[in-house]
């Protein structure tokens, strides 16, 4: 079974559609299908890639702006490697949901205290209060941003950081 298995699945796929796929290359017995759910249940790799059936469901936030400048994405790219030529290793990127415009600024050394001063100058100050900001959970927007963002009573989401192991 294993031997099939490993040769026949390279997408771990649900016990079902494995137990069809294996009938397909000519292997049947009667139990077949169970035998496979069973497998695939104990298969590392399975439940590693397999879908996540029995996972809570979560809030959704649909990524939709009703007008320009309300909804604004910021993000923190970086550390670059090699540093600019003024020594900036940090870019600070807000984009506007509705237009797609895109404001940055670069830092050498990124701090909670330098977003807040990016957030208040580029988009505060230049398009108004925003209704809402979206961002990761990172270090930088917590702290003093979480001040500002109750000081203007803007809503803050938080999405899901990006994680190189979960984009393969």
């Amino acid at each position: 079974m294993r031997r099939v298995y490993a040769r026949v699945c390279g997408p771990h796929m649900r016990g079902h559609m494995l137990a069809r796929k294996i009938m397909r290359t000519g292997y049947f017995w009667l139990t077949i299908e169970a035998d496979y759910c069973q497998f695939v249940r104990r298969c590392p790799e399975c439940q590693m890639h397999g879908d996540l059936i029995h996972v809570p469901p979560s809030e959704f936030h649909a990524l939709t702006s009703p007008w320009p400048f309300s909804v604004w994405d910021i993000d923190v790219i970086g550390k670059i490697s090699p540093k600019s030529s003024s020594e900036h290793e940090y870019i600070l990127v807000v984009v506007d949901y509705f237009t797609k415009w895109v404001e940055a600024a670069s830092y050498a050394r990124l701090t909670a205290a330098r977003v807040v001063k990016f957030i208040r100058s580029h988009i505060i100050c230049r398009y108004g209060v925003p209704h809402k900001l979206i961002s990761d959970k990172g270090v930088h927007f917590r702290g003093e941003v979480d001040t500002l963002i109750q000081e203007y009573d803007i809503q803050h989401h938080k999405s899901s950081a990006y994680n190189r192991r979960l984009m393969r």
